[in-house]
């Protein structure tokens, strides 16, 4: 008798009628949820127990995603601050540049304004350079002898006496501000109309106001004046104001210091009046009255 090993499997149906079986079945459910929607529990119940699983399934991606999402943030936020840095730096020059032609727009509109009483005799210059010689306060302007302006004319701003040409070149010219230790302004006490001489402090960028008498009528807060007499600047231009003033009894005079009105180092572009300085003028002799005649009919009666 022939042996046979036992079967671990019994045989079912044919591979053609499980297909048929289990494509019937679709198609009853897909007809049935199609129709009633009996299904639609039963999906969501399997969604929430396969949710897990989807969720495991999909972290290997996720998690490659997040990483090289943060790189690739990372280097587009370096890059995007970087961009906005140098955009931070242009805009700040730039507004530095907007406020300094406002300021100089600002500037140029007093300037304007302080020109119209003087009609064309006023010429707007800009500062080319200041000395660099830190004891000597001189400037030069873009403005000389090809635009009437000569040594000896008055320099303003909008504000009061800057200081005076001294040189005069044909495209520029050299201006000794009130300051310098070498320039004498005569002015007038507003207050009182007593006139005085102020002189540069030089360095401090202060005037000095000499031989004032300790016991003199002066105070703190007193406005000097042009006082018109030099021929050089107009009367009634604001110079200076009194801001220290020292009395000591073993001196005879007080020792007075003096901030200047204008703007001496402040803009860039002055007003100079040019052909303001007066020269010397010439006084003929008073002419001398010719003697009276005799007359002569008189004479001969009183000879006779």
């Amino acid at each position: 008798m022939e042996y046979q090993p036992p079967q671990f499997f019994n045989r079912g149906p044919s591979l053609l009628a499980r297909l048929s079986f289990f494509a019937f079945i679709s198609v009853v459910l897909m007809v049935t949820d199609a129709h009633f929607k009996y299904l639609g529990t039963v999906r969501q119940s399997l969604s929430v127990i396969i949710y897990p699983l989807q969720r495991i399934a999909n972290s290997p991606v996720e998690l490659f995603d997040r990483v090289s999402g943060f790189f690739v943030t990372q280097a587009l936020l370096q890059s995007e601050n970087l961009a906005l840095k140098q955009q931070q730096l242009v805009n700040a020059s730039q507004l530095q540049r907007l406020q300094s032609l406002q300021a100089e727009n600002t500037q140029l509109r007093k300037l304007f304004n302080a020109q119209k009483p003087y009609g064309e005799k006023a010429v707007v210059a800009d500062i080319l350079y200041g000395s660099h010689d830190p004891f000597v306060r001189k400037v030069v302007v873009d403005k000389g002898s090809a635009h009437n302006i000569l040594a000896g004319d008055a320099v303003l701003d909008d504000i009061g006496v800057i200081g005076q040409v001294t040189r005069a070149y044909p495209f520029s010219s050299e201006i000794t501000l009130v300051t310098d230790k070498n320039q004498a302004v005569p002015v007038q006490i507003l207050r009182t109309g007593q006139r005085v001489i102020v002189v540069g402090f030089g360095q401090e960028g202060l005037l000095d106001l000499p031989f004032m008498p300790a016991n003199g009528d002066i105070q703190n807060g007193d406005i000097l004046v042009t006082s018109g007499i030099d021929g050089t600047y107009p009367a009634g231009l604001p110079v200076a104001t009194v801001t220290k003033i020292e009395r000591n009894a073993a001196y005879s005079f007080a020792k007075i210091t003096c901030t200047p009105s204008g703007g001496v180092d402040r803009h860039k572009q002055v007003l100079i009046l040019a052909g303001s300085s007066i020269p010397a003028t010439h006084i003929p002799p008073a002419p001398t009255s010719p003697a009276p005649k005799k007359d002569s009919s008189n004479e001969h009666k009183k000879r006779k």
